[in-house]
C-alpha cells in the first residue's frame, strides 16, 4: 500500500495503486486525476469509467472520501477500481479539505479536477495536455462543457451560459466576464504557491483560489472545445440562496483584506459585491411574497431594484405599492432563480455562488 506523501495524519490511505506506478513504485505519472467524494456513490462509477475511457493514458487517479454518510455504497461501488486507484478516507472537512489532501498526495506535475457527478469526454486529458504544451506560460487550464441533468440549463453549452471572453484576469473574474469551468487542469506548482484552497470557505473556495493564483503570478486560460459533461441538478436550484449570498460575501470580504488590489481590481470587487448584496435582496423580497408579507417584500425589492434597475422588478414594484393584492401574482412574475445576467446572487460558475457542491452542501 502506497502511503501519499506531504499528507496529513487526519487522511487514512485504504487503497493505492496509482495508474501506471503500483504501491508509488517507478516513474510518476503525467497527471493526477483528483476527485473528492461526499454523497455521490450513485454517480461516481461513471465519471471513473469517463476517466478511464481516455485516449491519454499516463495518469493516477485519487478518490478523496470526505467523511461521506453513503461510504458503505461508495464503497461497494468503488471497489472493482481499488487495483486502479489511490483512495483516500478523511473526516469531514469539506471539498477544500478533500481537494487539498488529494494535491498532496499528487505524485503528477499536473492536476486534473474531476468532480464525481461530472463527466469527462475521451480526449479531455490529451487536448487538455496538447494545450499546456503549446503554452508552457499556462497555469490552470479550463474548457467548455455540456450541461445535462435534470436542470432547465441541460444541453447549452457552459460557455453559453457562463461566457469567458478575453484575457482571464482578476479584474476579469470580478466582473464575471469569465468563468471558469469547474474541471480545470492545473500545475500542482501553481497551486501549491497558491495556498492551495481555503479550507475555511464553503463555497465559492474554487473563484477565491483562482484569484490568488492570478495575484501570485499564474496565468489562467481557456479553450472552446467541448471537455466535460458538467451536471445540473434540479435541486441545486431548492438550496437557500440567502445562505448562498452570504457566503459569497464572506469570500469577498477575505479577498479584499487578504489581497493587494489594484485600484481597478478593487473597484471590481466592490461591484461584484453590490450584485451579490442585491441578488440577496432579491430572493429576501421573493421570500416575502410567498409568505404574504407584502411590506418587507416591497422594500427588499426596491433594495435590489436599485442596483438592478430591472424593468420586470420595477412593474412588480410598482404593483406592490398601488395594487398589494395583486401580491400573488407578483411572485409568480418573480418565481424564476434569479441568474447572474439577471443579477442572481454571486460568481455563478461551478461553487462560486451556484449550489453545485459536490454535494458537501455546508456554507
Amino acid at each position: 500500500m502506497r502511503v501519499p506523501p506531504n499528507d496529513s495524519a487526519a487522511v487514512a490511505p485504504v487503497s493505492g495503486v496509482a495508474a501506471g506506478a503500483a504501491d508509488g513504485v517507478g516513474a510518476a505519472p503525467a497527471v493526477s486525476v483528483i476527485m473528492p467524494t461526499y454523497n455521490v456513490a450513485r454517480y461516481i462509477g461513471e465519471a471513473l469509467e469517463s476517466v478511464f475511457a481516455q485516449t491519454f493514458k499516463d495518469f493516477e487517479v485519487i478518490v478523496v472520501n470526505d467523511g461521506s454518510p453513503d461510504t458503505p455504497e461508495l464503497e461497494r461501488v468503488l471497489a472493482p477500481y481499488l487495483s486502479r486507484i489511490v483512495y483516500l478516507k478523511q473526516e469531514n472537512g469539506g471539498v477544500s479539505a478533500a481537494r487539498n489532501a488529494a494535491i498532496r498526495a499528487a505524485r503528477a506535475p499536473l492536476v486534473a479536477h474531476l468532480d464525481p457527478d461530472d463527466l469527462w469526454e475521451p480526449d479531455y486529458l490529451a487536448a487538455q495536455l496538447e494545450e499546456l504544451g503549446r503554452d508552457p506560460s499556462t497555469d490552470v487550464l479550463y474548457p467548455d462543457a455540456l450541461i445535462f441533468g435534470d436542470a432547465p440549463e441541460a444541453g447549452r453549452r457552459f460557455m453559453e451560459w457562463c461566457p469567458s471572453a478575453g484575457e482571464v484576469s482578476v479584474e476579469a473574474l470580478l466582473e464575471e466576464r469569465c468563468h471558469v469551468m469547474c474541471a480545470v487542469t492545473a500545475r500542482r506548482d501553481a497551486l501549491l504557491r497558491a495556498g492551495l484552497f481555503d479550507e475555511g470557505l464553503r463555497c465559492s473556495e474554487d473563484f477565491e483560489l483562482w484569484l490568488r493564483v492570478l495575484k501570485s503570478g499564474g496565468r489562467i486560460r481557456y479553450q472552446r472545445r467541448v471537455l466535460a459533461r458538467y451536471r445540473r441538478h434540479d435541486a441545486s436550484h431548492t438550496a437557500d440562496p440567502a445562505r448562498l449570498s452570504r457566503a459569497v460575501l464572506r469570500m469577498l470580504d477575505k479577498v479584499e483584506t487578504s489581497l493587494d488590489l489594484a485600484p481597478a481590481e478593487l473597484r471590481a470587487l466592490r461591484g461584484m459585491r453590490g450584485r451579490v448584496r442585491a441578488g440577496a435582496a432579491l430572493e429576501d423580497g421573493k421570500a416575502a411574497l410567498s409568505r404574504g408579507d407584502v411590506g418587507a417584500a416591497l422594500a427588499r425589492l426596491r433594495a435590489a431594484n436599485a442596483h438592478q434597475r430591472s424593468l420586470k422588478l420595477s412593474l412588480v414594484v410598482l404593483a406592490l405599492r398601488f395594487a398589494p393584492g395583486l401580491a400573488r401574482a407578483a411572485y409568480a412574475a418573480l418565481r424564476p432563480r434569479a441568474t447572474l445576467q439577471d443579477g442572481g446572487a454571486g460568481p455563478r460558475p461551478t461553487r462560486a455562488g451556484e449550489a453545485k457542491t459536490d454535494g458537501h452542501g455546508t456554507l
